[in-house]
């Protein structure tokens, strides 16, 4: 039996629901990375890399090959990194309409005082 579509999706969220695994698919977006890269650009402790390593490879948005003696990491589909530039666009508009909402309530206030 098949699970529905919609727990599938919560589980593919669920997989972008730590700090570090942002962070390394928004790197893998740009181009592959070497593990020693990641290390170098975000801070985390090899162990705690390798377990958000393992869980996005167990999701399948990442894969891993080896080059030159060393393990390269890519995305599995580009599209991730197009969702992770939609999460931004949608973060900078509610940051947005919120700073608006703010300066309204400000002008309000200021009215009836």
């Amino acid at each position: 039996m098949s699970r529905p579509l919609y727990q599938a999706k919560a589980e593919f969220f669920r997989a972008l629901g730590h700090p570090a695994r942002i962070r390394v698919l928004e790197l893998l977006s740009e181009r592959d990375h070497a593990v020693h890269e990641l290390l170098d650009d975000i801070d985390i402790e090899p162990s705690n890399l390798s377990h958000q390593l393992a869980t996005l490879r167990r999701m399948q948005l990442v894969t891993q090959s080896r080059r030159d003696g060393e393990v390269i990491y890519a995305l599995a589909a580009p599209e991730v990194g197009d969702l992770l530039k939609a999460a931004r666009k949608v973060l900078v508009d509610v940051i947005d309409d919120q700073a608006g909402l703010r300066r309204e309530l400000r002008g309000t206030r200021r009215r009836t005082s």
